[in-house]
């Protein structure tokens, strides 16, 4: 806010930002809440300011909340403003050769009645309209009486009447207030409530939000989401017949306090601000926000107790976690992200003009009624700008990077100029609290239980392993789900250039696991170690699975010599963009310049990638196909049949069958992984079944988690408990009979999976 309590009454200034000329007039201290709709004396400033401002796109009335007006009410009162020039300074429709022509003795009542008419204007447009319609009624039935030595200049006055009328007519104003003229009276004001409807900003953030529903719009769905239970926003999802997309309708907590709170947070922001963390301690956030926290609620108590304000526990909470997240935080974006639906966060150049778009899990791409302001769009930057120790400039334009804050972990990708002309943009991509699993996916039906037990099988089988797809396919959380198929005992290297793998979580289910941060194909120069140098440090870091984040550039060189060389004697795995297998051969080859006969050494490639509906309005993430790459071509695989389908996607049905080269075990992967396991050599049958195994678990887990109401069976923790027992059982029973026969460990496994349901373990 540009006022302070010194700021005089009913002052103004105008602001550039973000592309726009703002307008602020200062309410601080006037005895009522300010308001263009309600009061005519607020409209009238409003007005007068516009005279002299005409470059204004929109409005802000500071008290303690900012009252915005946007463009298309600003262009109201601005036109309005316009108006009331042309007819003073060029009609001069006061003047005396305007109003009479031979007439003298009705100056006086056509001056005052014009004069009255400029008074409304500028307070009241439509009760000026109306009054000029009154005094053109009048003078036309005046006209009817008059002596015919008066006549001309009473027409004269009628067509001055009339343009004026006219002029007024075709304003936007009237032109939106035309439909609620029906009984209406002069003076009444509730017609201007119709039209103006300001977003109410606390003082303490800059990020406008729309609070009012449209008029025409239908409510679809409505939730809330909180961290905790003090700090709860109402999201509701709403449908308007012209918009192609539904509107995601956000009400935070700071939009709905007191006004004394308002006051108390404006205050304790000021403050707080003058001890802003240095650089160096957003290295670690969470202590930092922690520590901040501490400080806001002494902050807040000391403030509440001056002012003679009895703050709950409950709201000294709420207001710290507020005055944290528009301090030290990234405001309105940290809402967003407690809302467990939401995938991607779009925020556009120019940031203060463009609404925020979500990617809703079930409504699929969303406007939203949010507008941040420029203000915070930077002070989100710089902030990224030191979490990350990257450097977003001129010179270099691009920032990728993540953003943790308690469990809520997302990945941040920010663009500037001369990249974007327009300004800062960012893409938020939320990451699941928890680990996405493959009994979770075969309950969204991204894959079957089949294509569960199957890639199961294949990790287990220390294979090489591509997830393909599409950006927003779901490439990342399938392989976060694998990572959950390899055994504990197995020590796991990730390789990431930007921390999106669930590291941390499967680092709390006792895995044996490390990390490396690598730099980013995107940046030029930075201390980081180049992905190619990080895979070659990782082979000499001991026996262990390697899991790459995603195959961008010239590390994929290093992979694979890594993966020819059989120095991996584990599961590797990774991501990469492609739509199909030839799709991803031809990245590889092609793009990133790895030998073809080199490409051999991948083994398996699962493609995923949306599927939409045929009106285009819904779309659903799906595993396409399960792909191995056999070895006996040459030169291209497409031509010379080196990629053989396991499992491929059947849009009737909406699921992945598997082909008659599974089923009859042709795959050639599958019969090497076998020929290394006593009693699998040469007996396809029991290999098959081991899979068909694997997946009935699988399926029996989504079963008993959709029946008895337990989802926690589908996480992470439960998933890699359920993998455990499974592989004792199966050991038992191939001690037992030589081979761990489905009829025989999946009956131990159930009884088992009742026991815990029993017990209540889970």
């Amino acid at each position: 806010m540009p006022f302070d309590s010194e700021s005089s009454l009913y002052s103004y200034e105008v602001q550039r930002k973000g592309g726009e000329d703002i307008l602020y007039i200062n309410y601080l201290g006037a005895p009522f809440v300010p308001n263009i709709a309600e009061y005519p004396e607020v409209m009238t400033q409003v007005v007068d300011a516009l005279m002299k401002n005409p470059s204004v796109s929109r409005i802000v009335l500071s008290q303690q909340k900012n009252y915005n007006y946007d463009f298309t009410e600003t262009s109201y009162l601005l036109e309005i403003s316009q108006l009331y020039i042309f007819l003073v300074n060029q009609e001069r429709i006061l003047s005396q050769d305007k109003l009479i022509v031979n007439a003298p003795q009705f100056f006086n009542q056509r001056y005052n009645e014009l004069f009255n008419f400029l008074f409304l204007l500028r307070r009241d447009p439509v009760a000026a309209y109306f009054e000029v319609k009154r005094f053109l009624y009048e003078a036309r039935v005046f006209l009817e009486r008059i002596e015919q030595s008066f006549y001309s200049d009473q027409e004269n006055y009628i067509l001055f009447l009339e343009r004026i009328a006219s002029l007024l007519e075709k304003t936007k104003i009237i032109s939106a207030a035309s439909q609620y003229f029906d009984g209406y009276r002069l003076g009444d004001r509730g017609i201007y409530f119709k039209i103006f409807k300001p977003d109410t900003i606390p003082n303490f953030t800059f990020t406008r939000l729309v609070s009012d529903l449209p008029e025409d719009a239908e409510i679809v769905d409505q939730y809330t989401i909180a961290q905790e239970s003090y700090d709860e926003s109402l999201v509701t999802i709403i449908k308007r017949n012209e918009d192609a997309k539904f509107i995601y309708h956000l009400v935070p907590p700071e939009n709905n306090l007191r006004e004394d709170y308002n006051a108390i947070l404006n205050l304790a922001r000021g403050v707080l601000l003058e001890h802003q963390p240095k650089a160096e301690e957003f290295t670690d956030t969470e202590r930092t926000r922690q520590v901040f926290f501490n400080i806001a609620k002494d902050l807040i108590q000391d403030l509440a107790n001056n002012q003679g304000i009895t703050l709950s526990f409950q709201d000294l909470n709420k207001l710290s976690t507020i005055l944290v997240r528009h301090t030290i935080g990234f405001g309105i974006v940290e809402v967003l992200l407690q809302d467990k639906n939401l995938q991607d966060i779009s925020l556009n150049a120019p940031i203060p003009q463009t609404n925020i778009f979500v990617r809703h899990q079930k409504y699929d791409e969303c406007s939203t009624n949010i507008l941040p302001s420029q203000e915070d769009a930077d002070s989100w930057a710089a902030k990224f700008r030191m979490i990350s120790g990257r450097p977003l400039d001129e010179a270099n334009p691009i920032l990728d990077t993540q953003l943790e804050i308690g469990k809520i972990s997302a990945r941040i990708a920010i663009i500037q100029q001369p990249l974007s002309p327009d300004g800062l943009a960012y893409a938020i991509r939320r990451h699941r609290e928890e680990p996405w699993t493959l009994p979770l996916f075969a309950q969204n039906k991204m894959l079957n239980p089949l294509a569960a037990g199957l890639l199961s099988f294949l990790i287990d089988g220390s294979r090489t392993l591509l997830v393909a797809g599409t950006r927003s396919s779901g490439k990342t959380s399938l392989l976060s789900s694998l990572m959950l198929e390899i055994m504990p005992r197995y020590r796991i290297i990730v390789i990431e250039d930007s921390l999106e793998l669930p590291v941390d979580s499967m680092r709390k289910l006792k895995y044996d696991i490390l990390r490396m941060k690598v730099r980013s194909a995107l940046l030029k120069t930075t201390t980081e170690v180049s992905a190619d140098d990080g895979i070659r440090t990782s082979l000499r870091l001991g026996d262990s699975s390697l899991i790459i984040g995603e195959v961008r550039s010239v590390e994929a060189k290093a992979l694979y010599e890594a993966m020819r060389v059989g120095a991996l004697a584990n599961v590797v795995a990774g991501t990469i963009h492609g739509a199909s297998p030839y799709g991803v051969f031809d990245r590889v080859v092609n793009d990133l310049e790895v030998p073809a006969t080199s490409f051999k050494a991948t083994d398996i490639i699962a493609v995923a990638n949306p599927i939409k509906t045929p009106d285009g309005l819904h779309s659903w993430r799906r595993v396409l196909q399960i792909a191995e790459v056999r070895k006996h071509w040459k030169k291209d695989p497409q031509e010379e049949k080196g990629f053989v389908d396991l499992l491929k996607y059947n849009v009737e049905k909406d699921e992945l069958e598997a082909t008659s080269d599974l089923i009859n075990g042709d795959s050639e992967v599958i019969k090497d992984v076998a020929s290394n396991v006593k009693g699998w050599a040469g007996n396809w049958d029991a290999v098959y079944d081991n899979i068909l195994l694997r997946a009935k678990i699988k399926k029996e887990i989504v079963d008993v988690a959709e029946k008895t109401g337990k989802k926690e069976l589908l996480e992470a923790g439960f998933t890699v408990l359920s993998n455990d027992t499974f592989h004792k059982i199966s050991d038992k029973v191939r001690l037992e009979v030589g081979l761990p026969l489905g009829d025989r460990v999946f009956p131990l496994w159930q009884k088992w999976l009742n026991e815990q349901i029993k017990n209540r373990k889970i």
